[in-house]
C-alpha cells in the first residue's frame, strides 16, 4: 500500500490524490490512503497546532496496521513539519520505504525520507500561501507518482483508463467507445459487452479470448 501523510494543504493534497485512484484505476480503497494533521475534519476546516505534534503522524499510521511491505510519502511544501518528520522517522526505523515531495532545497523532512522529491517553487505571490506555486507543484508530483504506479501494475492499456468504475453515464459512454476502439465492434455490441463483463478490461479480454477460440 501506499500512505501519503502532510498538513493543511499539503495534506489535503494527498487525502485527493488517494480518493482519485479507486474510481481511476478501479483498485482498492485501501491501496493509496492519504492522512491529514488533525483527521478527516481538517480536510474542510484547519485545525489548530496539529501539524505540530510530531507522535500523531504514526498514531495515525498505525490504525491501517501500517507495516513494511507499506510505502509511505510525506508531503510538506515547507519541509518543516513536525508531523511528517516525526512520522518519517517512525517509518524508517519500522523497515518502510519511505519518500516525500517538499518545495524547499534541504530540508529536515527530506533529510529523513530515504527518496526525497525536492520541487523548489520559490516565493509565492502570496507569501506563505503555499496552496498556490508549492501546492499546484506538489499535485503534479503526486498525480506523476500514482499514475506511474498503476501504470506498472497493468491497470492502464496504452492512455486508457480500462479498469475504471463506471460510476455515472458519462463514463459508461467512453468506456464503449474505448471497447469500440480496441475491438472494432459496433458500439451496440460493445454496450452489451460491457453490461456482461462489468469493465473495459473484462469486456475487451472476452472479444480476444473468443477470437483466439475460433
Amino acid at each position: 500500500r501506499l500512505f501519503y501523510i502532510g498538513a493543511g494543504t499539503s495534506g489535503r493534497l494527498g487525502v485527493v490524490d488517494a480518493s482519485e485512484c479507486p474510481p481511476t484505476f478501479g483498485v482498492p480503497f485501501d491501496w493509496v490512503v492519504g492522512i491529514i494533521a488533525g483527521g478527516d475534519s481538517a480536510i474542510r476546516k484547519a485545525v489548530e497546532n496539529a501539524e505540530d505534534d510530531a507522535e500523531q503522524a504514526w498514531k495515525d499510521l498505525e490504525k491501517y496496521n501500517i507495516n513494511p511491505k507499506d510505502v509511505l510519502v510525506g508531503i510538506a511544501a515547507s519541509g518543516s513539519t513536525p508531523y511528517v518528520i516525526g512520522g518519517l522517522q517512525k517509518a524508517n526505523k519500522a523497515g518502510l520505504v519511505t519518500g516525500c515531495i517538499v518545495c524547499n532545497a534541504g530540508s529536515k523532512v527530506a533529510a529523513k525520507a530515504k527518496f526525497p522529491v525536492e520541487i523548489v517553487t520559490g516565493p509565492e505571490f502570496l507569501t506563505g500561501s503555499t496552496r498556490m506555486k508549492a501546492g499546484t507543484a506538489q499535485k503534479l508530483a503526486l498525480n506523476m507518482l500514482t499514475t506511474s504506479v498503476m501504470i506498472l501494475l497493468g491497470k492502464v492499456k496504452g492512455n486508457k483508463m480500462v479498469d475504471m468504475q463506471l460510476t455515472n453515464d458519462k463514463l459508461v459512454d467512453r468506456a464503449i467507445r474505448m471497447i469500440v476502439a480496441e475491438t472494432g465492434l459496433d458500439e451496440t455490441t460493445a454496450s452489451g459487452l460491457l453490461k456482461q463483463h462489468g469493465s473495459v478490461r473484462k469486456a475487451v479480454d472476452a472479444v480476444f479470448i473468443a477470437q483466439k477460440s475460433e
